[in-house]
């Protein structure tokens, strides 16, 4: 192990992450532009650090507010596409930040206009398509009166349309992504009427490319979200690429210390809420995290850690920022060896899935949650 590493961190795979980067551009046309989403800390992977190592390897990236917007502007000036609400405060900030906003209303587009106007600048912005997700967007009733209010401004630039797929990682049935696609088709034909064409049209992430973009080069924008980190949107997914070259590198580990080991005696109980009594003596390691750090509390009686390579078990309530961990099977273990709680050690890992699993989740929610205080460090 290298010296002078944090109690407690998580551990980026620089080369992972370019791998899959990589991989998911093998499945898109020649001139593809990619965008990878860095919204929520990266998926709880670490912003900046995110940002930094792909940099030179996508054409946009993709945050939800103007809060990441600023601090994605201490590393990296690179086209970004803000798809989050921005009220109407936040605006200045946003054009000022030289960024693409999102408009999903008609107020939200006059508030834009105005803005730039005290600007000078001609704000890009991309029009948001509620094609059949029941979320934010314009439907098309909408785009008549939202395509005219564009063609009036001299300060908005209209250099894309999107739209969200809603369950297209569910490929045991395809039926309502088909209904999106032939509803977000209208909207581009009505944009077409408007004379707004070579857009920047965009509608897959992850699981769009792979399931209904792959080598077809049907849009000129993916966004990469989950993938771009080596974790599956669905089981369904990964299933079918199983057989294939294509796969997918965790990019993230998270990764602490023993804080103390000692042996308990029959009959005693572990953590808050009495959940758990040992039946005979038990060696236990003390973990020093917690759901302050991310860690559901969910895992309490219903988890693992990874110590000296081998499986240990979870005894008791998950605390604010610790938990406690039967190791009475291990014997050359020691305070401050290394604990696993996602990743590999030796041959086992432990998975943003399997995680997820336990506590009724998607792998999403496992990463994303985990403390942007933890400090980050790629390797």
């Amino acid at each position: 192990m290298r010296n002078n590493l944090p109690l407690s961190y998580i551990e980026l795979s620089k080369k992972n992450l370019i791998h899959n980067i990589k991989m998911f551009k093998s499945l898109a046309k020649k001139g593809t532009r990619f965008s990878v989403a860095i919204k929520g800390n990266a998926y709880g992977h670490g912003q900046n650090e995110i940002a930094q190592i792909l940099e030179l390897y996508v054409d946009y990236f993709q945050v939800n507010s103007v809060v990441e917007l600023e601090l994605l502007r201490k590393v990296s000036h690179k086209k970004t596409l803000v798809l989050g609400y921005v009220q109407k405060e936040d605006l200045e900030r946003a054009i000022q930040l030289n960024c693409i906003l999102s408009v999903f209303s008609l107020e939200q587009l006059w508030h834009i206009s105005a803005i730039a106007e005290i600007c000078h600048v001609a704000q890009e912005v991309h029009l948001s398509i509620d094609a059949y997700l029941g979320r934010e967007g314009f439907l098309l009733n909408d785009l008549p009166e939202i395509f005219k209010e564009i063609k009036k401004s001299k300060y908005i630039k209209l250099t894309g349309i999107y739209a969200h797929f809603a369950n297209i990682e569910d490929t045991t049935d395809f039926s309502h992504a088909q209904k999106q696609i032939d509803e977000y088709k209208k909207a581009l034909n009505i944009a077409e009427e408007f004379d707004f064409k070579n857009l920047q049209t965009h509608i897959s992430a992850t699981s769009g490319l792979l399931v209904y973009e792959n080598k077809k080069g049907i849009n000129p924008l993916i966004r990469l979200g989950i993938g771009a980190y080596g974790m599956w949107p669905s089981e369904h997914l990964k299933s079918k690429y199983s057989n294939s070259k294509f796969n997918l590198k965790p990019v993230l580990s998270w990764k602490t210390k023993i804080a103390q080991i000692k042996i308990l005696t029959k009959g005693r109980t572990i953590g808050y809420g009495l959940t758990f009594k040992t039946k005979k003596e038990t060696k236990i390691a003390v973990i020093p995290q917690g759901y302050a750090d991310g860690f559901d509390r969910g895992f309490s009686n219903n988890g693992f850690v990874l110590i000296g390579g081998a499986m240990c078990k979870i005894l008791g309530r998950v605390s604010m920022n610790m938990f406690v961990v039967d190791i009475s099977h291990l014997s050359n273990v020691k305070q401050e060896d290394e604990v696993v709680i996602l990743g590999h050690q030796g041959k086992e890992e432990i998975t943003a899935e399997s995680m997820a699993d336990k506590i009724k989740t998607i792998n999403y929610e496992i990463t994303t949650r985990i403390s942007p205080l933890l400090p980050r460090i790629i390797v």
